[in-house]
């Protein structure tokens, strides 16, 4: 058993570049806490940044293991270098409806 989250972001007029090229160094970071990235999506005309993250586990334990990420120094560090510009999040876990 494994939990998804979606993750999409409606940037500022101009960032999506910028965090374009930071988000590779998330990557690591969240494979060494056992998430996987099972998707990233740019929609660069509409400014947005669509991805999705599962790690094993039910809804419980994904929340779990995600409050330890964000309370890291792994994570932390990789922010370090994280360009402002995210306006708006949209964050859930989501089922898959195809597969049931």
């Amino acid at each position: 058993m494994s939990t998804v989250q979606l993750r999409r972001y409606t940037l500022e007029p101009g960032r999506l570049p910028a965090f374009l090229d930071w988000f590779p160094t998330i990557l690591p970071v969240r494979e060494h806490f056992g998430f996987r990235v099972l998707f990233a999506y740019a929609d660069r005309e509409n400014e947005t940044f669509t991805w999705a993250v599962e790690h094993h586990g039910d809804a419980d334990e994904f929340r779990s293991v995600e409050e330890v990420y964000h309370s890291s120094a792994e994570r932390a560090q990789a922010f370090e270098t994280f360009p402002a510009g995210i306006a708006r999040m949209e964050i859930g876990l989501v089922d898959d409806v195809l597969s049931r």
